[in-house]
């Protein structure tokens, strides 16, 4: 919800080299003065998209995407224990400030990581 954190994550997502980054519902989107003060010109460096719902993310999980949901779940694993493999592609979904990932991409999800606090 806070476009500040949305050029957070843009700036963290340049950064990484992250692909792309997913935009959904109520998530403000580029180009805007608040995600601009943030993201430091990374909106122009990462390609993004915004979609009305989640729907994308089974198109993603067809193409052979591990779909990661960063959420405290009965099955998550501290980040730090997280280990990536070499050659997987993955997408990491991070839920509204509020409310968190929702249930459905939980359910979708091949693996939960949550940041201890």
């Amino acid at each position: 919800r806070s476009l500040y954190n949305v050029g957070s994550a843009f700036r963290t997502a340049d950064a990484f080299r992250m692909e792309k980054i997913h935009l959904t519902g109520i998530t403000g989107t580029p180009p805007h003065r608040e995600i601009e003060k943030s993201a430091l010109g990374a909106t122009e460096s990462v390609d993004w998209s915004h979609h009305t719902d989640h729907t994308f993310a089974n198109e993603l999980k067809k193409e052979g995407y591990k779909i990661v949901v960063v959420e405290q779940t009965t099955g998550s694993i501290p980040l730090h224990e997280f280990v990536p493999i070499r050659g997987e592609k993955y997408c990491f979904v991070f839920g509204n400030e509020v409310n968190g990932v929702s249930e459905d991409l939980i359910a979708l999800a091949d693996q939960a990581l949550e940041i201890p606090q």
